[in-house]
């Protein structure tokens, strides 16, 4: 408290925003899009096999948070299944990935003591989703431009919502599912990734701007309520990083949980409108 008439005490300065991770953020960044973008052009068993070892990863840290153990050599047959489930897709299709996914779904249900349900699920979901990046890779050019597209969409997303977020500050938008992030982030998520989605989509694409437009609003918002949904299973296990193998992100799936809904939505969307072996061309081409 002050004293009357005396000297009004100096005001603390705000609090100055760390930007030391900044700088591996970038680099490990740049690392993930040079590996995608030479995946996704190769296409093929070296997609296929990419796909498989990132989300088998992802299925480590989900193992390792689920089942609040060290791994045990079940968990490591049950990781190498997952990833074998993206290698076998160009020689046996998605009969003989979705056949391997099941099987290491039922042992791990059946060989888990505690978390089975949790553990059988994450199996069953990053096998989703080596199904729908595989699927809508396809054998054609077209799969290339929907990878760019989608990743597009979501990594602009993520870096101005970081940017932004941190930057602007704010109303916290879910405080307690994620404490940092803001609706100045998510806002400013929202119009950087709709806006380079749209860029994208009129790069190469003549189909009609306006459904450009909906596609990248759609897969913006599914982006960010894929990173929530990794956060609050992250707060329900009481983790706040999956890993700490990609520095500045955390881990796979730290990075990986804003392509989820995004994923299955663009396999959907385009496999409703020409059937789900023309996937890439069901999204594009109306």
């Amino acid at each position: 408290m002050s004293i009357p008439g005396g000297p009004v005490p100096p005001k603390s300065a705000p609090a100055k925003r760390s930007w030391a991770d900044v700088g591996p953020r970038l680099a490990s960044a740049a690392v993930l899009i040079a590996l995608t973008a030479t995946a996704l052009y190769i296409g093929s068993y070296f997609f296929a096999a990419v796909v498989g070892a990132v989300y088998g990863g992802a299925f480590r840290e989900w193992e390792t948070m689920v089942t609040r153990s060290p791994l045990t050599p079940m968990s490591w047959v049950l990781i190498g299944l997952v990833a074998l489930s993206g290698l076998i897709y160009p020689l046996l299709g998605a009969a003989g990935s979705l056949g391997i996914i099941i099987v290491a779904a039922i042992l791990a249900y059946a060989t888990a003591r505690e978390g089975r349900v949790w553990r059988s699920a994450g199996i069953i979901i990053f096998g989703l989703l080596i199904l729908a990046a595989l699927t809508m890779r396809g054998t054609t050019v077209d799969g290339i431009w929907v990878g760019v597209y989608l990743g597009t969409v979501v990594w602009m997303t993520d870096s101005a919502a970081f940017f932004t977020g941190r930057q602007i500050g704010g109303e916290k938008l879910a405080p307690d599912i994620s404490p940092s992030k803001t609706w100045s982030g998510a806002l400013g998520g929202l119009a950087l990734g709709t806006a380079a989605g749209v860029l994208v989509w009129t790069w190469f694409n003549d189909s009609p701007i306006w459904i450009g437009l909906l596609l990248s609003t759609a897969i913006s918002i599914l982006g960010q309520a894929g990173d929530l949904t990794e956060s609050a299973i992250k707060r329900h296990f009481r983790i706040k990083d999956s890993g700490d193998i990609i520095p500045g992100h955390g881990g796979l799936m730290d990075r990986l949980d804003s392509l989820t809904f995004g994923l299955f939505f663009v396999v959907i969307m385009g496999g409703l409108h020409a059937g789900f072996g023309a996937v890439a061309q069901g999204l594009l081409y109306w």
